[in-house]
């Protein structure tokens, strides 16, 4: 009998660590709380490393032909003069892929795509992971018992199976952020392939697809739980006065379209990204703000280190603690990066703080920003054979 696992979770990172386990001969069933997979969620860009992942996972063709990749844009001001302009063509050069951009929708059903329909179990709330021999894992899964060699909890930012593992931890908490975020229902006329606006504790950004439509998000300083009646009609008088296109990205959603989260991360970083056989991936390993467009790559990094890990390894034991070694420091780095990125961004509003950022991101030569990209992006993932 081959080794077999367990995915708590549905997500990007649960799917692409069911993939890579298979990858390497390993049975995986995926647990799935939703009872459907609606493919909820608006747009996400893939940077290289992420795009690496895929390839390994055997999907980045794929998701390269339902991807358009962002080859120009960059950072304005509310009024429309340019921060700093980003050179996709150059990006690609350095790293061999610019970001790209792709619904979640897109990306949810290539990836499963990739795995036996039979493989995925949906509509059931993942029991305890709980021990019950030498070397065995069990997870509740409805009226049944799932008993494996490896469970990989990728459920989430908030994580039961991580709540339960670690109980001392904190937990997630809120960054002080709210975004909402929508596709578009038609085309769109763009002259750019993205763009981020910062304002005085506001941002507004877009990525282009393929189809001409885009997505777009708006990030707002704003108390956690702060809901509006009617989210587009709000945008609208917040964002009337800043420049084109963002007018006409909200005049071409429809109201019902608009998505509304708080963005909440795990602060206080977790001493293991492993306890016993079973192995934290993604945002229940370490949930980041989105400042740095890293989360889903990052779990598609984690997803292949474990599997390479486990490939490589004479025990279970012995991968995960290589896996932990490995994925801890880079993607703790990562959060803190980002945060960072947050801080010096979109949740700045003293007006001497935005007028010195401004003018030190208008100073800054475009090569410099893209050797700062290179650093989360330039990553090589291990091979799976």
């Amino acid at each position: 009998m081959g080794n077999t696992a367990v995915v708590v979770g549905g997500g990007i990172g649960g799917l692409a660590a069911a993939i890579g386990l298979r990858r390497i001969g390993w049975e995986v069933t995926v647990v799935e709380r939703a009872s459907t997979l609606e493919d909820a969620g608006a747009g996400i860009s893939l940077a290289a490393n992420g795009l690496r992942a895929l390839d390994e996972l055997g999907v980045g063709e794929a998701v390269r032909d339902a991807s358009r990749g962002q080859y120009n844009g960059g950072t304005r001001t509310p009024q429309g003069g340019w921060l700093a302009w980003m050179d996709g063509t150059a990006l690609e050069k350095a790293v061999g892929a610019p970001i790209m951009g792709i619904t979640r929708s897109a990306l949810h059903r290539l990836l499963r795509d990739a795995l036996p329909t039979e493989s995925i179990l949906t509509g059931y709330e993942a029991g305890p992971v709980e021990r019950t021999g030498p070397g065995r894992v069990q997870v509740g899964c409805g009226d049944t018992v799932l008993e494996a060699d490896l469970v990989v909890a990728a459920d989430g930012i908030g994580s039961k199976v991580r709540s339960n593992l670690f109980p001392a931890h904190p937990g997630p908490v809120y960054s002080g952020s709210t975004v909402l975020r929508a596709i578009t229902e038609q085309a769109v006329d763009l002259r750019t392939d993205f763009e981020l606006t910062w304002g005085h504790g506001a941002e507004f950004g877009h990525i282009a697809f393929h189809d001409g439509r885009a997505e777009w998000h708006a990030v707002l300083n704003l108390p956690a739980g702060t809901r509006f009646a009617d989210p587009l009609d709000e945008l609208r008088r917040r964002f009337h006065a800043w420049h084109d296109p963002i007018p006409a990205l909200l005049d071409a959603t429809r109201p019902a379209a608009v998505l509304h989260h708080d963005v909440s991360e795990l602060r206080t970083p977790l001493p293991s990204y492993t306890a016993g056989r079973t192995a934290l991936l993604g945002d229940a390993a370490h949930a980041m703000t989105p400042n740095l467009g890293q989360g889903a790559c990052q779990a598609l990094e984690d997803a292949i280190t474990l599997a390479a890990a486990l490939a490589a390894e004479p025990t279970v034991e012995a991968a995960l603690a290589r896996y932990d070694a490995e994925r801890r420091p880079r993607t703790q780095a990562v959060a803190r990066a980002a945060r960072q990125a947050g801080r010096m961004g979109q949740q700045l509003t003293h007006p001497l703080a935005v007028a010195l950022r401004n003018t030190a991101m208008r100073l800054t030569p475009s090569r410099a920003t893209t050797r700062m990209i290179l650093r989360h992006h330039a990553w090589v993932p291990p091979q799976l054979g």
